[in-house]
C-alpha cells in the first residue's frame, strides 16, 4: 500500500472520531492544523507535518474520554518512529518533537499555557509539565526545535469547531511528493 493510501486509511477508519476534549473530530484538528501551517507560509515538509502530527493517535488505541487518561499516550513518539519510515525528517522530527514543544513554551513564553485549550492543560500534566531549564537546553540542541514549535503553534490553533478547511484529498499531491519511495 502506498504511503498517502495508508495516511487516508487511518484517516478513514479512526478520523471521525472525537478529538480528545476539543469540539472537533481527528480528521477536522489534522485538516486545520495543516490549514493554519500553509496559512502562515509554511515548506510542504510543515504542512504535512502539521497534517500529520497527530497519527500517532490514529496508531494506538486509548480513551476516547480524556477524563479516562491516567497517563501519556507517548503519541509524539509512536507517530514520529511511524512517519520516519515514510518520510525524511523534515516530516516526522517535528511530528516527534511536538509534544516537547508544548512544554517548551510552557517553560519559555509567560503566556503560552494561558491559550491552551482545558485539554491540553489536562495533557500537560501527563507530560510532565513545563520543562526544566536543563530540558529547554536539551530541546533548543534539536536541529528541527523550531519547526516543532511552529507545528506546535498550528495544533493549538486547529480546535475550531465549524472552521472551512481544505479536504484531505487536497494534500495528497504534497504528502506523495514527500514520501519516501
Amino acid at each position: 500500500m502506498s504511503v498517502v493510501n495508508e495516511v487516508f486509511t487511518l484517516f478513514s477508519r479512526h478520523g471521525a472520531g472525537a478529538y480528545y476534549g476539543e469540539s472537533v473530530s481527528m480528521l477536522e484538528h489534522a485538516l486545520q492544523a495543516a490549514h493554519f501551517a500553509r496559512e502562515d507560509g509554511a515548506p510542504p515538509q510543515l504542512i504535512v507535518a502539521a497534517l500529520l502530527h497527530d497519527v500517532g493517535h490514529l496508531l494506538e488505541d486509548v480513551p476516547d474520554d480524556i477524563a479516562q487518561w491516567t497517563e501519556d499516550a507517548h503519541h509524539e513518539t509512536v507517530g514520529g518512529a511511524w512517519l520516519a519510515r515514510r518520510f525524511g525528517e523534515g516530516v516526522s522530527d517535528p511530528v516527534r518533537l511536538h509534544v516537547p514543544a508544548k512544554r517548551y513554551l510552557c517553560a519559555t513564553d509567560s503566556t503560552y499555557l494561558s491559550q491552551l485549550s482545558s485539554a491540553s492543560v489536562i495533557t500537560l500534566k501527563l507530560q510532565g509539565g513545563p520543562m526544566s531549564v536543563a530540558e529547554v537546553a536539551a530541546f533548543e540542541a534539536e536541529p528541527s526545535y523550531r519547526e516543532a514549535v511552529r507545528v506546535r503553534l498550528c495544533d493549538d490553533r486547529g480546535k475550531v469547531a465549524g472552521l472551512h478547511t481544505a479536504s484531505l484529498a487536497s494534500y495528497r499531491p504534497l504528502i506523495e511528493g514527500l514520501a519516501r519511495g
